[in-house]
């Protein structure tokens, strides 16, 4: 990836030509005319930078916009925007929550190459606090540069390109479903359907309809006609969670689909030829399975032609704190009263202590919760729950002891001072700037 590469969505294309010219060769700028465009480039050419131009003469879907700015969370984001455009108290929320910086029409080239500099930069910063990017991080919807997934990156790569089915295994909470969703997305099925059936979930008496379909009236119910989940990822993908949980009677039907490529929906004698690729996942070990008697042997081979293993979280030395950053970002960004912009040194490191039992989605509910609830800029390892595995926890002294008081006193006179600074230290007796200082050493935020 290079350091200074942008990607610019410019339907007019004149912002881009502009910025082109005053940059030389220091920065790459790859114009898109659509966010559709944008995400197929950033899929081959990964950019530190995005630019987007919100030109009356061209305009582009603010919805559209968000849900790219939302899912590229590696990415800087800069507006150009019309001086008009921000009398809209709603959009000028979104632009002031959503971008880096902007800027308005018409631009001044200069001012606006300083500021994608400032962007690069940033960008780069970020990725310096978690080792050097290799350009596969974050491409299927993953983070992790640990050695553990960079072997994973690898295989990853070799098993899209193979139409072939694939077993993806690993504890709960590590991923496997985004795993899925890359392997599609990355693939020459990509235009075709992505259907996901979680086998756990649904009774074992409307698994065979739910898979295969019925007709109107093949049973007490039937209202009408029902396209199973097979026939509906025809052209695409069917991926099949928790595939260790299938009836060992249902497990003999979707053998006889895999080796046929055709269904049968239920109550109807006519057969219905299916083309697509299957993509299983499971958290149990389908070999003990096998050797159990709760696994089909034969299905068990047919689905695991290529084998994916994604490691948890406890094992990937190093991306804890990147997987943290990029979740933060991302839920910040769809919290608009969130105060949170990173981790204090203490909460990076209860978070590289604990074991994560519940891998990448615990990680994910414990930073969700904390932005919605902390009102403090740096997350701490209190907000996410994870305060007994600091070191102060593990080592009380006084000292310690002394500072969870100071911080519950701070808070507690902030809160019912209504967060009167001035009403919060007479109440406990300092100076404004005694009280200021103890809100700064202990991460206090000022405001709710």
């Amino acid at each position: 990836m290079s350091s200074r590469s942008v990607v610019a969505i410019d339907p007019q294309g004149d912002v881009s030509n502009d910025l082109r010219a005053e940059a030389g060769s220091d920065v790459q700028v790859h114009c898109v005319a659509s966010v559709e465009d944008a995400k197929k480039l950033l899929l081959r050419q990964p950019c530190t930078v995005g630019l987007v131009v919100f030109d009356a003469a061209a305009p582009l879907r603010q919805e559209s916009v968000e849900s790219l700015v939302a899912s590229a969370t590696h990415i800087e984001w800069i507006a150009v925007v019309t001086a008009q455009s921000l009398a809209s108290p709603s959009f000028k929320a979104f632009v002031l929550y959503a971008f880096h910086d902007y800027h308005t029409l018409p631009i001044d080239p200069q001012r606006l190459l300083m500021t994608v500099g400032h962007a690069c930069g940033k960008a780069n910063l970020r990725l310096s606090l978690n080792g050097k990017d290799n350009g596969s991080s974050g491409r299927f919807g993953l983070f992790g540069r640990s050695p553990l997934m960079q072997d994973f990156f690898q295989r990853l790569e070799k098993v899209i390109t193979a139409d072939l089915p694939v077993l993806i295994g690993g504890e709960t909470g590590t991923g496997k479903e985004l795993v899925a969703q890359g392997i599609h997305k990355h693939s020459q099925r990509a235009d075709g359907p992505f259907v996901v059936v979680n086998c756990a979930a649904i009774p074992e008496y409307l698994i065979q309809s739910e898979l295969f379909g019925h007709e109107r009236g093949s049973f007490t119910g039937a209202v009408a006609r029902k396209i199973g989940s097979i026939e509906a990822a025809n052209g695409g993908s069917l991926f099949l969670d928790e595939i260790g949980d299938l009836a060992l009677s249902q497990q003999a039907n979707l053998l006889r689909v895999i080796q046929e490529r055709n269904i049968t929906r239920v109550g109807s004698t006519q057969a219905i030829p299916v083309n697509f690729r299957i993509i299983a996942a499971t958290h149990v070990d389908l070999f003990e399975a096998v050797r159990a008697g709760r696994f089909r042997e034969d299905l068990y081979y047919r689905l695991n032609v290529l084998h994916l293993e994604l490691p948890p979280l406890r094992q990937r030395e190093g991306d804890v704190g990147l997987l943290a950053e990029a979740i933060l970002k991302k839920s910040a960004d769809g919290h608009r009263g969130a105060r949170a912009n990173g981790f204090s040194a203490q909460a990076m490191q209860a978070m590289n202590t604990y074991h994560w039992p519940g891998n990448v989605r615990e990680l994910m509910n414990r930073v969700h919760r904390a932005v919605v609830l902390s009102d403090n800029k740096l997350l701490s390892a209190a907000d996410l729950g994870l305060e007994a595995y600091t070191a102060s926890h593990t080592e009380t002294t006084l000292e310690n002891a002394r500072a969870t008081v100071d911080r519950a006193a701070v808070e507690h006179s902030l809160r019912t001072n209504a967060y009167n600074v001035s009403q919060a230290a007479r109440q406990l007796g300092v100076s404004r700037v005694t009280f200021y200082r103890m809100m700064h050493k202990h991460n206090v935020a000022a405001m709710r």
